[in-house]
């Protein structure tokens, strides 16, 4: 019964797949504008980010949207399978949920922060509109 069950979700996901990735293409957020200094500011900054995902997991989706309205360049790494990027995401965060984003302090101290909706907050507080306005 298990493998039934097993089979019938890797068919749904493997059948919504395609769809999902679709919408995401269709239904893109244009980017917030910003001044060239500013932006390249906001570029600096990000380099220090990394996004752990998975192509087609709608919270991934809902993350990588909020980063495209933000206009930010944050590095995507896929972890779905066994490799590198997985290896580092179980290693540094202590599990394989995604999305997750790393975040590496000027200290060097290293933040693995999990979750949909506190990895937006997180981004949108530091480089949504109102962290421009405060930046300058």
């Amino acid at each position: 019964m298990r493998i039934l069950i097993r089979y019938f979700f890797r068919t749904l996901r493997a059948v919504l797949t395609p769809f999902l990735l679709l919408g995401d293409k269709l239904t893109t957020p244009k980017s917030m504008e910003r001044d060239p200094a500013e932006q390249s500011r906001v570029d600096a900054e990000t380099g220090a980010l990394a996004l752990y995902q998975f192509p087609a997991c709608p919270f991934c989706v809902k993350v990588r949207r909020a980063m495209k309205r933000l206009a930010l360049d944050i590095e995507l790494r896929n972890a779905q399978h066994e490799g590198e990027h997985r290896d580092a995401l179980i290693e540094g965060g202590g599990k394989p949920q995604v999305p997750c984003l790393r975040i590496a302090h000027p200290d060097g101290t290293v933040e693995w922060m999990y979750e949909s909706g506190d990895i937006i907050r997180y981004l949108e507080g530091r480089f949504g509109d109102e962290a421009s306005h405060s930046a300058s």
